[in-house]
């Protein structure tokens, strides 16, 4: 016989067995007076499980996340959840409202974790997701996008070392994951120190929608929440190819200024010494090729023809076996194209 869970509290707000509800989280005010507050989405289920996160808009210009947790939210899946699911599509509602990566005081809402409740704002809205949301989980997936201008391949991103995270990884199902280091003041690093383990996503390009970035983020997180046993595999898309792993990536930098032309694109596999781009003066007097220093798959790009010298260009993720890394993106491509994820009618 199956234990029916208690109520979820949060903040005073207690969700009960098989229900869901918006909760506000008080952060600070506008300069106006305007009182600003973090929305929390809960589901609890009528079944014991795991407690996870999903947040999004960290940094405010990362709108894709946004649409993500929106669509995640309407999935059926989710209609018969075994523990408990916060969903919060905007931690960083200064930036989300005025189309800005960064907090009204330029700092990196990213490197102000764990933050404390009489510092900086940034400070002060790290230790309230920090305390009131991470440190309830077991685990999280944070939610970003590239900056302005630039576009990421759907990848994860994740802890060295930790073995956990790599098979959550997997079951996420992007075609990269990419070993990256805990950077002081971030929100995983944060996580970490507590317990909490943490998948980074990143897709898309920031202010911008993209449909498969959407469509793999949705996707890879219905796969965690059934590898964690949250939901049933009912309505959850298989992977369409193991993901490859990188543990070394770098950026392929402008080696001159001037109107750029670019020959490769994001999930493109390289080859060392491979033209990635020209680079020609505005009197075409002048070309400059730009060549791959490595072998591995692009998983970052500028968006911009105009650039500068020492300007970065290309991230690409150093790999060993280009056909896996070929078959993963074009698996994700031809899920794209198939039937989508879930349709509009079939929601909670």
């Amino acid at each position: 016989m199956t234990t029916r869970p208690a109520p979820f509290v949060l903040a005073g707000h207690s969700v009960a067995p098989g229900t869901r509800c918006t909760i506000e989280l008080p952060v600070s005010s506008l300069s106006d007076h305007t009182p600003v507050t973090m929305s929390v989405h809960v589901i609890h289920g009528k079944r014991p499980g795991p407690v996870m996160f999903v947040s999004a808009a960290i940094h405010g210009d990362e709108v894709i996340g946004v649409e993500i947790v929106r669509r995640l939210l309407r999935a059926r899946p989710l209609h018969s959840l075994a523990g408990t699911l916060m969903a919060v599509p905007i931690v960083n509602t200064f930036g989300f409202l005025n189309h800005a990566r960064y907090l009204p005081d330029r700092r990196d809402l990213n490197r102000c974790f764990p933050g404390t409740p009489e510092g900086s704002l940034g400070a002060r809205l790290a230790h309230i997701f920090l305390e009131q949301i991470v440190k309830r989980a077991n685990m999280g997936i944070d939610l970003h996008s590239a900056a302005i201008q630039r576009t990421n391949l759907p990848q994860i991103r994740l802890t060295p070392g930790n073995a956990r995270l790599r098979q959550l990884g997997e079951a996420f199902g992007a075609p990269v994951m990419l070993r990256s280091k805990l950077r002081e003041g971030s929100l995983r690093m944060a996580a970490e120190e507590a317990g909490v383990d943490v998948l980074l996503y990143e897709a898309g390009e920031g202010l911008r929608f993209d449909e498969l970035a959407a469509r793999t983020g949705v996707a890879g997180i219905l796969r965690v929440m059934h590898k964690l046993g949250m939901i049933s595999a009912r309505g959850v898309p298989r992977a369409p190819a193991p993901p490859v792993t990188s543990d070394r990536s770098g950026w392929q930098r402008a080696p001159a200024g001037g109107l750029f032309r670019a020959y490769r694109t994001t999930g493109d596999v390289v080859k060392p010494g491979e033209i990635m781009g020209i680079i020609a003066d505005p009197f075409g007097l002048a070309e400059v090729e730009l060549r791959s220093d490595v072998g591995g798959v692009v998983v970052g790009r500028t968006n911009m023809p105009v650039v500068n010298e020492g300007e970065a260009l290309f991230h690409i993720a150093e790999i060993t076996k280009p056909a896996h890394a070929e078959a993963a993106v074009e698996g994700m491509a031809a899920q794209m194209e198939a039937e989508p994820l879930f349709d509009e009618d079939e929601i909670i």
